[in-house]
């Protein structure tokens, strides 16, 4: 008995390529518009600012300026902004269960095919 794997039509292939294109720029993009990542910058912005007091040097200045900020002032923010590296035990936690879950998942699923698969090549070694 050789294993058949089941076959799927052409617009059950397109169902499940749109859906899993869905899902990919939905995990993508959903932590963004529900704000759990991103750039989350705390600025620490500085009284009456020199380009010597932000640490910028004469060719750091240049650049700032073809970027259109020729004042120190108007770098100020973003200069000073330091990247907020909190932790959440609970986030951890949220995603290994969730990692640990799917990974479980696939595998009871797929017990039966993996052991067509394994009987078809090495033989059946229940015995």
């Amino acid at each position: 008995m050789a294993y058949r794997p089941p076959e799927q039509s052409l617009a059950g292939q397109i169902v499940d390529v749109v859906v899993l294109l869905v899902l990919t720029v939905g995990a993508l993009y959903l932590p963004l518009y529900l704000g759990l990542a991103g750039a989350a910058k705390v600025p620490a912005p500085i009284e009456n600012p020199t380009w010597e007091a932000l640490g910028q040097n004469a060719a750091e200045q240049a650049q700032w300026a073809a970027l259109g900020y020729t004042d120190p002032a108007s770098a100020n923010e973003m200069i000073t902004a330091r990247f907020d590296y909190t932790f959440s035990w609970t986030a951890l936690i949220v995603m290994v269960v969730a990692v640990v879950g799917y990974f479980i998942l696939v595998v009871r699923l797929s017990t039966k095919e993996y052991r067509e698969v394994i009987a078809e090549r090495f033989g059946d070694r229940d015995r």
